[in-house]
């Protein structure tokens, strides 16, 4: 099969993470997640129309009652105003069961949409390529998915159906008054139209103050997480002080940018209410003038005066949440930021699922960069034969792991091809792929569960026989046995009531318990001391039979018995072949060697 190079060599110069979304498209998405409720909305439309149809009544309905009383002096018809205050009561009554009914059905529509999105967003990070984590932030990942989120879930269940109220609210309010008296209605001819231009101004100017708001807190949560995993390390070296003074300008910047989109936001609604203030004060001012001169009643001027507030009551409110709904949109834009990223490529319709493998690894000529035009492996080749041990060594820096990342295909080469027995890797179904390896990482990976669960984490339906003779192979079944629940104990978050050695020998039990033809040890027992290391010797030796090794290597005095030791130095192997012969050259391997055994 014809390998272009690699297109996500271009992709990272343009991530869907870099560009704008525009509003329409944000709200497209998010109606998107709306719609698949479409009955639960349906049913939220039709008792907020009825709702606010029912409020909208009131007004005419008090409008009849004052026109009753002013029939004459000491001549009430209290008959008809007992009806129509009979009438107003009903009506607000019901509109108001409405209201509460619409405000519980909103929330199990805000519940439902906010546990989807959550899901999606969680689902697409799964999906993502090992490139965006080295990207991205944790702490800024973990603000998206929870407080991004949880902004627009306050949104959903309140802010929108504000606005469909505040919409037939002011429809409805406009028509009465048009039949109430026209000539009042001209008073809104000149307030609407600077109230909306008044809005639009300031909505323009801190839209992208509320945008900054949540990339401020993404950065000084992403700082937080960064500081809080390694504060022993701050406190080791002595830079509290340091790191505090990074966090006052980080938290400073945040409280600068919540300070700017809340001030600038909180304009709106004050403003708004001053041109409805006057618009009301030049109602009663011509109403009481009107009535004067014979042209409409005293019962019309009151109801056009109560239509004229839910007229400009709606309006002044739809100000005060545009804040909320400018942060919503702005905290959905995240959202779908991160669910608009690339996944790692779909495997090919032909991909091959390979079993049974010898274990043969290739590489040819291969040519990878993490960002274009930085290339870090030039022109590379490779060869490990089946159930060969290949030891990688080199100074930090040199492309050790980034070998070790091409194989398992967590990032796909720009140039050249990687080869399982014959087949190219990029015709290879990743899963397949991954699968075919074994890996113990120098970062040691442990979840909340027990200490079963950890070590069976590899392999599915793993008995607790297997699971107990993986832990003694790996030399750490006294150590699970000394403890009151053994095999069950309940690991806390990251493990910490374990040593990292301890930890780093689950994870190497967690190895033994796969059958996996190659295997990948990748600084694995860095967290060991030497003692240890020496006692798990034999049970690595024990792993590592009839595989395919690779492994990276600080300590040379483990990769002794290697079949082949590649020396790689600025992206390129310059040295390989046996301990022994590596010495004899007395190159850059000898040098390395020498200056350990000075060290011990």
């Amino acid at each position: 099969m014809n390998h272009p190079r690699n297109p996500l060599a271009v992709e990272k110069k343009i991530s869907p993470s870099d560009k704008k979304p525009s509003l329409s498209y944000v709200l497209k998405r998010l109606w998107g997640y709306l719609a698949r409720y479409r009955w639960l909305l349906i049913l939220a439309l039709i008792l907020t129309v009825s709702s606010n149809l029912l409020a909208l009544v009131g007004p005419l309905l008090s409008g009849y009652a004052i026109n009753a009383i002013a029939l004459g002096v000491g001549n009430v018809d209290f008959h008809i105003v007992f009806y129509y205050c009979l009438l107003m009561v009903i009506f607000y009554v019901v509109s108001s069961i409405m209201g509460y009914l619409l405000s519980l059905l909103l929330i199990r529509l805000s519940r439902k949409v906010i546990y989807q999105m959550r899901k999606d967003v969680f689902n697409r990070l799964v999906s993502l390529p090992v490139g965006f984590f080295d990207r991205h932030q944790t702490g800024d990942v973990i603000s998206t998915i929870s407080y991004d989120i949880d902004t627009i879930n306050a949104s959903l269940s309140s802010d929108l159906f504000q606005v469909i109220t505040s919409v037939i609210t002011v429809v409805g309010s406009f028509v009465m008054m048009l039949t109430i008296s026209p000539q009042l209605v001209l008073v809104f001819v000149v307030t609407i139209p600077v109230s909306i231009l008044l809005t639009r101004f300031i909505a323009k100017r801190v839209q992208p103050l509320y945008r900054k708001r949540s990339k401020k807190l993404g950065e000084l949560n992403g700082y937080i997480e960064e500081v809080t995993g390694g504060m022993k390390t701050a406190k080791a070296y002595h830079q509290e002080e340091t790191f505090i003074h990074r966090f006052d300008v980080k938290n400073k910047e945040a409280v600068n940018a919540y300070f700017a989109a809340d001030y600038f936001g909180s304009i709106t609604g004050p403003s708004v209410n001053f041109v409805n203030n006057l618009s009301l004060a030049l109602v009663s001012v011509f109403g009481a003038l009107l009535y004067m001169a014979g042209g409409i009643s005293l019962g019309s001027v009151s109801s056009f005066v109560l239509y004229s507030r839910k007229f400009s009551g709606p309006i002044n409110e739809f100000a005060n949440i545009l804040a909320d709904l400018q942060s919503a949109v702005a905290a959905t834009e995240r959202v779908f930021r991160l669910l608009d990223e690339l996944p790692e490529p779909a495997d090919a319709p032909e991909a091959l699922a390979l079993e049974n493998i010898d274990g043969t690894v290739v590489m040819e000529h291969v040519t990878f960069g993490y960002e274009p035009n930085k290339t870090i492996l030039h022109d590379l080749d490779l060869k490990a034969t089946s159930g060969s041990v290949v030891a990688i060594v080199g100074p930090t820096g040199a492309g050790k792991t980034t070998l070790i990342n091409l194989l398992m295909r967590f990032y796909d080469i720009d140039q050249g091809a990687i080869r399982i027995d014959g087949h190219d890797i990029r015709d290879v179904k990743r899963k397949n792929l991954r699968l075919l390896y074994t890996m113990v990482l120098q970062d040691t990976w442990l979840f909340y569960g027990t200490i079963y669960e950890n070590i069976a984490y590899g392999k599915d339906g793993a008995t607790r026989e297997e699971v107990i003779e993986a832990a003694k192979a790996a030399k750490i079944d006294r150590f699970i046995e000394s403890l009151p629940q053994n095999y069950d104990t309940v690991l806390s978050d990251n493990a910490v009531n374990i040593s990292k050695g301890q930890k780093q020998l689950i994870t190497i039990a967690r190895a033994m318990l796969m059958d996996s033809k190659m295997l990948i040890l990748d600084e694995a027992t860095s967290n060991v001391d030497t003692q240890t290391e020496r006692r798990i010797q034999s049970a690595m030796l024990k792993l590592m039979e009839n595989r395919t090794c690779f492994v990276i290597a600080h300590r040379l005095s483990t990769i002794r018995n290697a079949n082949v030791i590649l020396v790689v130095w600025d992206g390129r192997i310059v040295e390989q072949g046996t301990h022994e012969q590596l010495i004899q050259n007395q190159g850059v391997y000898y040098k390395m060697y020498l200056s350990q055994q000075n060290e011990y």
